[in-house]
């Protein structure tokens, strides 16, 4: 419950908008552990020198097939 909180208002401060906040607490609810192992490879890349979003989207595409099961459950 806290750590909702404290990934919507660090979602909010990003820009992103509130519909699409609820849908990525609505993925991260369905898949918790999915979601912990991609901020754990996005840190991984991080610290071997790459910046945040070129981590994120490397780890994200990687992982895009599970996301878009989740989205279509």
């Amino acid at each position: 419950m806290i750590k909702e909180f404290f990934l919507k208002q660090m979602l909010k401060r990003q820009g992103v908008p509130e519909g699409q906040i609820d849908m990525v607490m609505t993925l991260v609810n369905k898949n918790p552990e999915l979601f912990k192992q991609i901020a754990e490879e996005i840190k991984g890349k991080m610290s071997a020198g790459k910046d945040q979003q070129a981590a994120a989207m490397e780890v994200m595409l990687a992982h895009q097939a599970e996301i878009q099961k989740l989205m279509q459950s």
